[in-house]
């Protein structure tokens, strides 16, 4: 008996990752426009993350985009990226200072100064990428699902 081989062919089309990114002419920016990019980012999220990783990704984009606009005259810009899965927000922001970011020793008197040992102790590693006219700080908060959250 012959059977006849058959070929089939199959295309996957994957989703188109979920990103955003703005750019600022300034150092002056809109954090809480950041903050609400997270949010509306994360809310097409599948599976959708838990409400504290979430507000944990706003706190990073807070205290990084201040620092931002904080430290260097502008441009400024945010890229927000979601990974495959759903499992991690990466967080980018680019600015004009050349200086590194630094954190200050610890010290619970004093009113500011703490915003990079936050993003520490939210994100996974903190890199910086140098460039002609300044850096980019890229880190990734991770992210549960809000059935594990």
């Amino acid at each position: 008996m012959d059977i006849p081989l058959r070929t089939h062919a199959t295309t996957q089309e994957r989703p188109a990752p979920l990103r955003y990114s703005r750019t600022w002419d300034t150092g002056v920016t809109s954090i809480a426009e950041a903050r609400d990019a997270v949010a509306a980012l994360l809310s097409r999220a599948r599976p959708a993350p838990g409400q504290r990783p979430v507000q944990d990704a706003q706190l990073v984009v807070s205290e990084l985009v201040t620092n931002a606009a904080k430290h260097a005259p502008g441009p400024c810009a945010l890229g927000l990226e979601l990974l495959p899965g759903a499992t991690a927000l990466r967080i980018t922001v680019t600015d004009t200072s050349r200086e590194p970011p630094r954190r200050r020793p610890p010290d619970p008197r004093r009113i500011g100064g703490h915003g990079l040992h936050l993003v520490a102790m939210l994100t996974h590693g903190l890199e910086v990428t140098w460039h002609a006219h300044g850096k980019r700080v890229t880190v990734t908060v991770p992210l549960a699902p809000a059935a594990a959250a």
